[in-house]
């Protein structure tokens, strides 16, 4: 089970069985198609939307998504951030994070930081391009660049560390 929130007020509890996906405990029916990179046609109920991911930060699993020429900010909590998010120890967590590892394989396109920066929970530290779409990587939680390990314009493989902070 997945919590979905959009645009910081709507939450909706998503559960994939198999070939189908439950929301909210009601079956969610609808057809789509990827026409290309990250853009899809999509038929729910008779009417026809058309979608794009325009950003796609997957450390944080924020994502924004413009459907039909509307921007929706969305955030997915998995099993474990709920599991945590009960037991009271989210908070914790997400704040002894001391590395910052690339979530895929990609290219680093920027990094806007340099070592000694102090940085804040959520400052953008560099963008990596993975399957021709830019995903902005930020800071999990405060602190200070000690050792940047990524270079502008050279390819890294899934969880290698890019930022120790």
């Amino acid at each position: 089970m997945q919590k979905i929130t959009v645009n910081s007020n709507n939450v909706y509890e998503v559960d994939f069985k198999k070939d189908q996906a439950l929301i909210n405990n009601k079956i969610f029916d609808w057809d789509f198609v990827e026409i290309k990179l990250n853009i899809y046609h999509i038929i729910k109920d008779g009417r026809s939307y058309n979608a794009e991911i325009l950003k796609a930060d997957l450390v944080n699993k924020e994502f924004t998504i413009l459907i039909n020429g509307n921007k929706y900010q969305v955030k997915a909590e998995d099993e474990f951030d709920l599991l945590l998010e009960k037991m009271g120890m989210n908070k914790t967590v997400k704040n002894l994070s001391t590395q910052l590892k690339a979530p895929m394989p990609g290219l680093i396109i920027e990094i806007k930081v340099v070592e000694g920066q102090e940085i804040k929970k959520g400052d953008t530290l560099l963008i990596l391009e993975a399957m021709k779409m830019e995903n902005v990587l930020k800071a999990p939680s405060d602190g200070i660049i000690k050792t940047i390990k990524a270079e502008k314009g050279k390819t890294v493989e899934k969880d290698q560390v890019l930022i120790t902070f």
